[in-house]
């Protein structure tokens, strides 16, 4: 088995100098085959509110050269354990959503077609729907834990099947999801009226919100949540607008009351030995992002979920 090769060694060529792929990981044309690759999507045309999500995975790559690649909270080496490479971004049509999403099912499937498993940057939440139909052609209908202040379980927005507040609500219509095991955390906020959580629930979404893990703590939560997957294939989809806008505010609907960076790094960290399959990071907006709170945080979390596929490596 040949050695990975990791990123440029910052003892050697400055964090602020280098390759500006994440964490300055060789490129996946450089490697030929990663077990893992970071994938950008830079698109946010589905977006109710505030645009700007296209820069996200620009501005998490930027975020992410300070990572370093020891992970003690979960004693691995990530890129040490793996190949892990950056796979540049997928350009999808800013004009056509449906054209958007069936080119980012496509290009994921081949990307996946190998053996690689992605961690996709986005890109607003829309992204996650083509993400889970490649994930479940390779692995059937996957469990899903969906860290996020909204629900995204909405049927249209005017009259549109195809936004960021509506992919879930897809993905159970079109069996991509193991509806025994998928379940919303960090919810919060204002709703339309109560019948969006009957319709949630309808659909098989049990709900953690952002009160329930500061009043249950985050070692019973993630306990909890993995006794909800069980040993299913498991994908994450992560808002970075779980986090509370202290935390977050580089994002496109913000809510007051959401989870701690530190949280959310934890309750991922408490999935460890999870059947993880495909994860997404999505909505940073770095035009509302201050010193660059919501790239860095994303950028951990992305760090996070790398590190948790290397656990599962090392089985």
């Amino acid at each position: 088995m040949s050695v990975p090769r990791g990123p440029v060694d910052s003892s050697r060529v400055p964090r602020f100098a280098g390759p500006a792929t994440f964490a300055r990981l060789p490129r996946l044309d450089e490697v030929g085959h990663a077990d893992v690759a970071v994938v950008g999507v830079p698109f946010d045309s589905g977006v109710s509110y505030r645009p700007g999500a296209r820069f996200g995975p620009s501005a998490v790559r930027e975020a992410s050269r300070l990572l370093r690649p020891y992970h003690p909270g979960l004693d691995v080496s990530p890129f040490a354990a793996m190949q892990v490479a950056d796979a540049g971004d997928i350009a999808c049509n800013p004009f056509d959503i449906r054209e958007a999403v069936e080119t980012v099912e496509e290009a994921a499937s081949g990307l996946m077609e190998a053996g690689t498993r992605l961690v996709t940057i986005g890109g607003d939440h829309t992204i996650a729907l083509p993400l889970l139909r490649a994930a479940a052609r390779r692995h059937g209908p996957v469990a899903l834990l969906h860290f996020d202040a909204h629900l995204d379980t909405w049927d249209t927005y005017f009259g549109a099947e195809y936004t960021h507040g509506t992919p879930f609500r897809r993905a159970v219509e079109e069996g991509i999801l193991d509806t025994e095991a998928v379940c919303h955390v960090g919810t919060r906020g204002p709703l339309y009226g109560k019948k969006d959580l009957d319709d949630d629930r309808r659909l098989g979404f049990g709900i953690v919100t952002s009160a329930d893990v500061m009043r249950r703590g985050v070692d019973e939560v993630a306990d909890a949540l993995r006794q909800r997957i069980g040993n299913r294939p498991l994908y994450l989809s992560i808002d970075i607008d779980v986090l509370d806008p202290a935390h977050a505010p580089g994002t496109g609907t913000p809510e007051a009351g959401g989870l701690t960076s530190r949280e959310l790094l934890e309750i991922l960290r408490g999935l460890a030995g999870a059947d993880l399959v495909g994860a997404d990071v999505v909505e940073v907006a770095p035009a509302y992002d201050h010193a660059e709170i919501t790239s860095v945080a994303a950028s951990h979390v992305a760090y996070d979920l790398i590190s948790l596929l290397a656990l599962k490596e090392e089985k």
